[in-house]
């Protein structure tokens, strides 16, 4: 017997209809590329949505059509989100910071139509359109004032596309299972892969972050997410804020300390979310400036492990909480969050920072195991560690224009790739990366690429690469080279020729020469024994992109 209750579909459209209705006078706050802060309310976000939607449709869109964004976090970056879903097409956020032979493989692979960029990336966009064959044409995000002088074919200006067109658009109803958006991976271990999120997921999503002990959203609060929209859509904060009515502080493509103190003590900002490189430049100011944010109450830290002193810093010295989180692209990406229970609370601090340290409790909506090689549950001790896999109603069934994915099982189980334990009150910490990947700033390297392509350097016979500590960045690739005979390279050349082949921040800061490395019983390098002998903290920084 079915219930008797309205099937009304799960849209994202109903999101920013609910913020622009309930909470229409709540503020949007952006630091913009071009410089002045822009300031305006969740009414005038939804209507300018609303023109955009109208702009695209004229432009020939329809449902279903990807559309790209490559932007930082901005009000027209929101209104992207809600008028590119809410017209039932596909907001595809692309990640800048990948290197221009993946980012034209993902346009491609996606079959972007049209991409829409803020002024930093123009140049970057120039480098490569001569390889984009599915885009018919790139929209700055800007005013005529601003646009630029671009070899880019079909430019158009996004401030002139949508005031052309009017505000009055009705938001189309259909399934809930429908495509939203797309994002992909970084692609550490072969081509990025495509995570598909559905209406559904997205809405549901947003429920889960708003959670009082998951992100804690309300009208009360005023949020700016450090995190990109670009990297797995702001951990969802741009969906879950209109839910909740909380204030939106966007800081554009300004990240650096000073600059954020400024703009969350204007603004009075009581959470923010981020990884832990970019709070460390926070704190140094913080400290350097003897300064504090009056009003911040909550830090959320994720896309790598917060250090205890960290944790500390925020906690003792400045009065904040730290609230750890844990998720990946292809969970949309929430998975767990990482607070106190009501009887941990007063215990001794080592215990609770033990506890803070781990990656959290998962969120509703989220199930979670471990298992041993054989598949088989492991106990729930905090000490056993296994294989890491989730189920839910966020987290991805498969990849985008993948027949098949090995990482998803019968069951629906999708094993994440990730070693960890879970304790008896199900917090669960990452213990190991089964891959040898390196997350270096919240962004992944992937070791096997870096060496195989410092193999084919005409002076390299074998090479290895390792994750060696690194105070800001929580890791840095550490390459183990063994030259030729004969040959001498050096550490600058052999930076200057991975450089030409990935992204600056995945050059290796430092290179090692030996003349052999250690190897298994089948011919393959014990990595153990290198993590080992170079296990001291790397001081080097990562070259600036």
């Amino acid at each position: 017997m079915r219930g008797l209750m309205m099937d009304t579909p799960l849209l994202i459209s109903s999101i920013i209809d609910h913020g622009a209705t309930v909470y229409a006078d709540r503020e949007i706050v952006s630091q913009t590329v071009e410089g002045p802060i822009h300031r305006y309310t969740y009414a005038h976000a939804r209507a300018r949505s609303k023109q955009l939607a109208n702009a695209l449709a004229s432009l020939g869109v329809h449902a279903g059509d990807r559309i790209a964004t490559i932007a930082w976090n901005g009000h027209r970056h929101f209104e992207i989100y809600y008028a590119v879903s809410g017209m039932g097409a596909i907001c595809h956020t692309l990640n800048p910071r990948l290197h221009p032979v993946q980012l034209d493989y993902i346009v491609n692979h996606a079959e972007d139509s049209y991409i829409f960029t803020d002024l930093t990336f123009v140049p970057l966009l120039e480098a490569i359109a001569d390889k984009l064959t599915s885009v018919q044409g790139v929209v700055v995000m800007t005013d005529r004032a601003n646009m630029p002088d671009t070899s880019l074919s079909n430019a158009l200006c996004y401030e002139e596309l949508i005031d052309n067109h009017s505000d009055e658009f009705a938001w189309p109803q259909f399934d809930e299972n429908t495509a939203s958006s797309l994002c992909y991976t970084s692609g550490t271990t072969g081509n990025p892969k495509g995570v598909l999120y559905s209406h559904r997921s997205t809405v549901l999503h947003s429920y889960g972050l708003a959670l009082p002990d998951s992100m804690q959203l309300g009208e009360g609060h005023c949020v700016l997410p450090i995190v990109p929209m670009f990297h797995a859509n702001a951990w969802g904060i741009p969906y879950a804020a209109p839910m909740t009515g909380v204030k939106l502080v966007m800081p554009g493509p300004r990240l650096d300390g000073a600059s954020l103190t400024r703009l969350m003590t204007d603004e009075d900002v009581t959470m923010t979310a981020g990884v832990p490189s970019v709070f460390l430049g926070l704190l140094n100011h913080l400290e350097e400036t003897n300064t504090r944010v009056p009003s911040l109450e909550r830090v959320v830290i994720g896309g790598a492990a917060a250090s205890q002193s960290m944790i500390t810093a925020f906690e003792q010295k400045l009065g904040v909480e730290v609230r750890h989180a844990w998720g990946m692209t292809e969970m949309s990406p929430l998975g767990t969050v990482s607070v106190l229970k009501p009887d941990m609370r007063d215990a001794p601090e080592a215990d609770r920072y033990e506890v803070q340290g781990k990656q959290g409790r998962p969120v509703f909506g989220v199930e979670m195991k471990i298992v041993d090689d054989d598949a088989k549950l492991l106990p729930h001790d905090g000490k056993a560690f296994g294989d890491l896999s989730v189920r839910g109603p966020w987290v991805c069934s498969g990849y985008y224009r993948m027949d098949h994915s090995p990482a998803h099982d019968a069951d629906g189980w999708f094993a994440t790739g990730d070693v960890a334990t879970i304790d008896e009150s199900w917090y669960m910490q990452i213990t190991d990366r089964k891959k040898d990947l390196i997350k270096s700033g919240g962004e992944w390297i992937s070791s096997v690429e870096l060496e195989n392509l410092a193999s084919g350097h005409p002076e390299i016979a074998q090479a290895a690469v390792i994750a060696v500590p690194h105070e800001k960045w929580d890791e840095r690739p550490l390459l183990i080279a063994v030259p030729k005979e004969n040959a001498s390279p050096t550490k600058e050349t052999i930076q200057e020729y991975l450089a030409g082949l990935v992204p600056k921040w995945w050059v290796p800061d430092d290179v090692v020469f030996v003349d052999s490395l250690p190897l298994g019983a089948t011919g393959k390098v014990l990595k153990t024994k290198l993590r080992e002998q170079y296990a001291s903290p790397h001081s080097g920084t990562p070259p600036k992109e």
